[in-house]
């Protein structure tokens, strides 16, 4: 049993440096001459606003850029932000979604709106929290290339304890798990891999997803369109974008806590798919340390080659490579947060909206 889990994490250090290796990375940044289209889904984003309208309209090296606000029925000041923006001259484009029909949840239907407007040959989403520097669309849809879509990971800013421990496994959980060229490649959906913090795709292959209707109630709206859009022949993949992205999702446990309630559950929306997934986050975080503290060495170097994959995942992705250390406890604590999404399905409140 223990040979089988150091064979077992030997595998995941080879996807692990594969990945390190193969995985797409932004280049020289060059002119685009297809037409760009920005959605941005605001609800409540009154702390983003301006800071976001800046760095959007710097954008460089993009000769056709149409940037659209969606706001989602603000209740602070964001409207009129937006509103005051556009009044001093920033090139941007501001609508209002109607109110959330019956089968939609917020996002899926602010992004629907500002298709149904788009011109754009290129169509990116962002969320409000993220921030770009002035050339990363255009190296985005550079990295992109003949691809249908591409999900450059931003910069995970983690400055709080608790974002220490729990963020960097989001990209660890791909680095070490799918074989990211090859999934580039694949017709399974299964096999999909993004980020709605930073999404580009086509206009052309959205449009044969009827742009975000089949993700209409979806929770991980990022993760499951990019399965749509490979159900319908799409290709494309995540991609290196910790040097031309950057956001900060959660600044304490409590925000952690909400914002994985209400998404880990849809990430492995069945029994069977939970039980898979905290079996693995059990053997690779937990196991390990336990057969080291009985004695047996092969628990250490077990624990040495997790290890080494996290800090290979940190190094891509501009994380902090001492914090692969503490990999046991994440580990704990993410099975934590599956069990507590699974329980608090439906009750949890995000925005105002229940989930």
């Amino acid at each position: 049993m223990t040979s089988a889990l150091f064979f077992f994490s030997i595998f995941l250090l080879w996807i692990s440096l594969a990945n390190f290796i193969t995985i797409r990375r932004p280049g020289l940044v060059q002119e685009i001459d297809k037409s760009v289209s920005v959605l941005i889904p605001v609800r409540n984003e009154a702390v983003n606003i301006n800071e976001l309208v800046d760095c959007l309209t710097k954008q460089s090296h993009l000769k056709s850029l149409e940037i659209i606000f969606i706001d989602d029925s603000s209740t602070d000041s964001t409207n009129e932000l937006l509103k005051t923006a556009i009044s001093e001259g920033a090139p941007i484009k501001m609508v209002n979604a109607p109110e959330l029909p019956e089968g939609w949840l917020g996002k899926p239907w602010a992004l629907q709106q500002g298709y149904l407007i788009a011109s754009g040959e290129i169509i990116v989403t962002i969320d409000a929290d993220v921030r770009l520097t002035p050339t990363a669309i255009a190296q985005a849809i550079a990295m992109m290339g003949k691809g249908d879509f591409i999900s450059p990971y931003p910069r995970q800013i983690a400055i709080s304890f608790a974002e220490r421990l729990v963020q960097p496994l989001l990209q660890w959980s791909w680095m070490t798990t799918v074989p990211l060229r090859i999934a580039e490649k694949s017709t399974r959906p299964s096999l999909a891999v993004a980020n709605g913090q930073f999404f580009l795709v086509t206009k052309s292959a959205l449009d044969l997803t009827s742009g975000f209707q089949k993700i209409a109630a979806e929770v991980l709206d990022d993760m499951k369109l990019a399965r749509v859009l490979i159900a319908t022949g799409a290709h494309g993949g995540v991609a290196d974008g910790s040097t031309l992205a950057k956001t900060r999702m959660y600044k304490n446990f409590s925000d952690i806590k909400a914002g994985y309630g209400k998404s880990l559950w849809s990430a492995f929306p069945t029994r069977l798919n939970t039980g898979i997934a905290i079996t693995f986050i059990f053997v690779t975080g937990v196991t390990p340390v336990l057969v080291w503290f009985s004695g047996n060495p092969i628990g250490l170097f077990t624990f040495q080659i997790i290890v080494i994959t996290r800090a290979l995942s940190a190094k891509r992705s501009g994380g902090r490579i001492l914090d692969s250390l503490l990999h046991p406890i994440s580990s704990v604590i993410l099975i934590y947060l599956i069990i507590y999404s699974w329980r608090a399905r439906g009750k949890v409140q995000w925005k105002g909206r229940t989930l």
